[in-house]
C-alpha cells in the first residue's frame, strides 16, 4: 500500500474512531475475503430480529436502523469485493432525539481473513490498524568509543531505543611506555563498551521477526572495529546492510544514518518523502517561482493547473486535505501526504502543511 492510501486509511479510521454511541448501538461488519456474502446478509437479518428484544427503545430503534442500512448496502454491492469488505453504520447525530443513521464500508487493501459482526458503543477498528502498521523495521546502531545509541527505523518513524557512555579514557600527551600502557588501557575499556553495545543490541533485535536489515553507522573507524569483534549475534551480524560515516552520534547520529542510507533504504517510504521535500526546498532557495507553500497560494495554484507535486502535511485537518486532494486530481497533480515525524516533515508543518512543487511560475 503507497503512502496515500495509507493516509486514506488513516483518515477513514480516525472518522470511525471519532464516533461514539450512547450505548452499545454502533455496528462492526467483516466480512472475510471469498466469503458469500448472502450469508452475511442472513445472518444481520437474524440479528434484526434478536435486537427487537432490546429493552431501551432508543437504542433498540438505532441497532435496528443500523443493521438494515448495512443490509442495504451490502445487497447494492452485490458480491463480496476481492479482500473482503468492512462495514460500520450507526447514529453520527449530536442532536438528542434527531438520530441520523450513516454507513461506512471500505475494502481493505489486503486479504481479510476475520468475520465478525459486533454491537459497541465504539465502531471496532483495530482489523484495519493493522494494515497502517509499518510490518518491517531496520536496526539502527550507531557507536563510537564515547558513546553508543541503538535505534529502530518504522515507517518514517524513527525510534531511540537506547543510549550508552563509556568509560574510555582520552587520549595522553605523554610518550614513551607509558603511552603505550595508556593506549592498551583504551582498548581494553573499548572492548569492554563495546561488549554492553552489543549485549543491547542483541538482546534487542535478534528475535526481531519483522527486523529487516540493520545500519551501522558512527564517527572514524571505530565502527569498523565493533563490526569485526565478536559483540554482536552472527545472524545479526549478518543482517549489516549498510555501514556509513558520519558525524554525529546519539540521536542525530541516528537522523543522519538514515539520510546516508538513501542506497539501501531506495524504496522505503522515509527516503521517498525526504527526497520530494527536499527537491521542494532546494526550489524554494534557487527557483522560489517554481513551489508554492501556504493554504491560499497552494489553492490558486491548483485551481490554475500550475501544481506538478501537491504536499500536504497529515497534521492538516482531514476536510482539507481532501478538498486539496480533489482539486490536485482534477489537474492530474501528483498528491504526497507528508508524515511529521521525519525533519523535513516538520518543516513542512510549520510552514503550515501546505506546500506545492509548481509546473510553471504563477503571478
Amino acid at each position: 500500500m503507497d503512502t496515500n492510501a495509507k493516509q486514506k486509511l488513516k483518515r477513514f479510521i480516525r472518522n470511525l474512531d471519532s464516533i461514539r454511541g450512547r450505548h452499545t448501538e454502533l455496528v462492526s461488519v467483516y466480512v472475510p475475503a471469498g466469503y458469500e456474502l448472502t450469508k452475511i446478509i442472513h445472518h444481520l437479518s437474524q440479528e434484526q430480529g434478536t435486537a427487537t428484544n432490546i429493552k431501551d427503545k432508543q437504542t433498540r430503534d438505532k441497532v435496528i436502523s443500523s443493521l438494515e442500512k448495512v443490509i442495504r448496502h451490502l445487497r447494492v454491492i452485490g458480491r463480496t469485493p476481492k479482500n473482503g469488505i468492512a462495514v460500520f453504520a450507526g447514529n453520527i447525530s449530536k442532536k438528542e432525539g434527531q438520530p441520523d443513521i450513516q454507513v461506512f464500508s471500505i475494502e481493505p487493501p489486503e486479504e481479510l481473513n476475520i468475520r465478525l459482526y459486533r454491537c459497541d458503543q465504539i465502531f471496532v477498528t483495530e482489523p484495519l490498524k493493522e494494515y497502517i502498521e509499518y510490518k518491517e523495521v531496520y536496526a539502527l546502531i550507531v557507536i563510537d568509543r564515547r558513546e553508543g545509541t541503538l535505534g529502530l527505523l518504522k515507517g518514517t518513524n524513527i525510534v531511540e531505543l537506547a543510549g550508552f557512555t563509556s568509560n574510555v579514557p582520552g587520549k595522553t600527551t605523554k610518550g614513551g611506555q607509558s603511552q603505550q600502557r595508556y593506549a592498551r588501557l583504551r582498548d581494553i575499556a573499548a572492548a569492554e563498551f563495546f561488549k554492553r553495545v552489543g549485549a543491547a543490541a542483541n538482546k534487542e533485535f535478534f528475535e526481531m521477526k519483522e527486523l529487516k536489515g540493520i545500519l551501522l553507522g558512527g564517527p572514524g573507524p571505530t565502527k569498523e572495529d565493533f563490526q569485526k569483534g565478536d559483540y554482536l549475534h552472527t545472524a545479526l551480524k549478518n543482517k549489516i546492510i549498510g555501514v556509513k560515516d558520519l558525524s554525529y552520534t546519539g540521536s542525530f547520529g541516528l537522523n543522519e544514518l538514515v539520510d546516508k542510507s538513501h542506497d539501501v533504504l531506495a524504496n522505503e517510504v522515509i527516503i521517498e518523502e525526504k527526497k520530494i521535500m527536499q527537491e521542494f526546498f532546494q526550489k524554494l532557495a534557487t527557483e522560489s517561482d517554481k513551489v508554492s507553500y501556504g493554504k491560499d497560494e497552494v489553492k490558486k495554484s491548483l485551481e490554475l493547473g500550475a501544481v506538478k507535486v501537491l504536499l500536504l502535511s497529515e497534521s492538516v485537518e482531514d476536510r482539507d486535505i481532501e478538498e486539496f486532494e480533489k482539486l490536485a486530481e482534477a489537474s492530474n497533480s501528483e498528491i504526497r501526504v507528508i508524515s511529521t515525524e521525519t525533519r523535513e516533515g516538520t518543516q513542512l508543518k510549520e510552514l503550515g502543511g501546505f506546500a506545492a512543487i509548481l509546473r510553471f511560475p504563477v503571478y
